[in-house]
């Protein structure tokens, strides 16, 4: 299994794209914006989307890509999410006012994107990966997913997320996490700006890994543009004893 970083960063500008993971050739966490570093070809093979929650830098290539590729899908996309997180982008994204339903494009009866609820502790498998869904604490509905191969190693991906629970037990239950996928938005003098945003900062996420009773490889994602270099070093400071290192853009990691 591998993963391919097509965004991760908190923002745009330059090279910078926002988050969104691709597994293999045919699934993804998170459609961001840089979805669109795929080739039209790489988007058609396209076959899963799990969003993590509703915000903006987490799903904008999605409508994007179904645009580009539509008359070129031989089958309909499956996105898989919370149903709060489904209800939003019915409401206020495929809704005819800022960007058509493709849920009822071409036919109703044979859409191009397919809406797939999910809830906290439920998995599915696709072709060897089994794919959990596990609750965070964000601002708005929000969760995290534990993807593992078909050789049992485990990646888990975070997604927008601050101090909570949930998510370190429901990692301690694994037998072993191999690849942590976690953010961490703002600096330490920011720390009340994310504790309002429902982000990590290096004090908050270093008092969580506490509670993380393996010891896979770290890889810090979500980083405010211009502060990434701080905010990793901030992070660094304060748990030398875990293998951090700090994801960029195109980064490929095998699991």
């Amino acid at each position: 299994m591998h993963l391919c970083a097509l965004g991760c960063s908190g923002g745009i500008g330059g090279r910078l794209r926002t988050t969104c993971f691709r597994i293999d050739e045919d699934l993804l966490l998170d459609a961001g914006t840089g979805l669109g570093n795929l080739s039209l070809a790489e988007m058609r093979a396209i076959r899963h989307v799990f969003l993590t929650h509703s915000h903006l830098d987490h799903l904008a290539g999605l409508p994007l890509m179904l645009d580009s590729v539509f008359g070129e899908l031989e089958e309909g996309l499956v996105l898989h999410a919370l149903p709060e997180t489904l209800e939003a982008l019915r409401r206020h994204v495929f809704n005819w006012v800022i960007w058509p339903d493709f849920t009822r494009l071409p036919d109703p009866e044979r859409p191009v994107l397919r809406f797939a609820p999910m809830r906290p502790g439920e998995a599915l498998v696709l072709d060897g990966r089994r794919i959990r869904m596990i609750e965070v604490n964000h601002t708005v509905p929000a969760v995290a997913y534990c993807v593992e191969s078909s050789t049992g190693r485990r990646l888990v991906y975070s997604g927008d997320t601050m101090t909570n629970d949930s998510l370190w037990e429901a990692l301690n239950r694994e037998p072993r996490i191999d690849v942590l996928v976690v953010e961490c938005a703002f600096g330490n003098r920011d720390e009340a700006l994310s504790r309002l945003a429902g982000h990590y900062c290096p004090r908050t996420l270093a008092e969580d890994l506490k509670k993380l009773r393996h010891d896979p490889e770290i890889y810090v994602t979500h980083l405010k543009p211009g502060a990434e270099e701080r905010i990793f070093a901030e992070l660094q400071a304060l748990v030398p004893d875990r293998r951090l290192r700090c994801l960029c853009g195109d980064d490929r990691i095998r699991i």
